[in-house]
């Protein structure tokens, strides 16, 4: 038994590798209440290698040092010797393991490293968001804004910058594929919402994406059998502003709090743009409860 047991190594094109864990009922990264498991492994959660000739480009750094270990053990096989990590965002379950990949580069936005900076102290020890810690955490050294361009290979990528999900979101955009590595801006089935005053910026940095055209969209948290099979199509884009625009409607209706999240998201399943995946609903009802709190802090959290 070990910590990597269930990590599955999925292909969804040519030269780009997910690194796929979670979504394997009764399984626990740990007995007592930790991140892990709430927000990443129930979910599930990948992480991504751009592969071109001995150079990798790593996507975030996984839950953990030993994840970490599996994919550099992967990458390895298949002749990489040199590895540029960039991370998505600041989130734990997408920075975790990046001690493992020194020395290479760590790219991120300037937001990205603002906030890994501030939490630094308190994510090493644990006082934030609790254990497991993540000790060293290693900062970005290299930080960008808005758009930068890199050759890995021959494979031509752009990290891009956008607020969606979190306000220091990175997204890879591979133009010559028409693949879009799109980190936690998008998920199956909803959205995690931190900041709902800021749903107006989360529907044009969508808008931003879909305007790319992309053909394929490879989230960070999806269903691993879809992943596997080449990814999303790009309405996984519109499918997130649907649901964005349903949490603004409770602005003016609090009473749609009571809307069980299977109904929200119907037309979208039934359509086979989204899978209904039921641990969800409890990112559905922080959803509901933050948008709340926003408009109508005296209505208190939905039933």
């Amino acid at each position: 038994m070990t910590l990597t047991q269930h990590l599955r190594v999925l292909e969804p094109a040519p030269g780009i590798l997910a690194f796929y864990d979670g979504r394997v009922p009764g399984q626990r990264f740990a007995p007592q209440d930790n991140w892990v498991d709430d927000g990443a492994l129930s979910l599930g959660i990948a992480s991504y290698a751009v592969i071109s000739g001995d150079e990798a480009l790593v996507y975030d750094t996984h839950i953990s040092v030993p994840h970490a270990e599996r994919v550099l053990a992967v990458l390895r096989a298949r002749g990489v010797t040199r590895i540029t990590v960039v991370l998505s965002h600041w989130h734990l379950d997408h920075v975790a393991g990046t001690a493992a990949f020194r020395p290479a580069e760590v790219i991120g936005n300037r937001k990205t490293l603002a906030h890994l900076q501030l939490h630094q102290t308190g994510i090493e020890d644990g006082s934030y968001h609790g254990l497991p810690v993540i000790s060293p955490l290693v900062l970005p050294d290299r930080v960008f804004s808005g758009e930068m361009r890199l050759r890995v290979g021959t494979r031509h990528v752009t990290l891009i910058e956008a607020n969606i999900h979190s306000d220091d979101a990175t997204v890879l955009w591979l133009p010559e594929e028409g693949i879009l590595l799109a980190g936690d801006t998008v998920e199956d089935c909803v959205t995690y919402v931190g900041e709902p005053a800021e749903f107006a910026t989360h529907l044009a940095d969508l808008d931003r994406l879909a305007a790319l055209a992309p053909q394929r969209v490879l989230p960070c948290h999806g269903e691993p059998g879809i992943i596997a099979a080449g990814g999303y199509g790009p309405d996984l884009l519109r499918a997130t502003q649907r649901y964005i625009r349903w949490l603004q409607r409770l602005e003016g209706e609090p009473g749609l709090a009571e809307t069980p999240m299977a109904d929200v998201i119907a037309e979208d399943v039934a359509a086979g743009t989204l899978r209904y995946f039921a641990p969800y609903k409890a990112v559905h009802a922080q959803n509901i409860a933050r948008c709340l709190a926003l408009w109508h802090p005296e209505a208190g959290a939905p039933r």
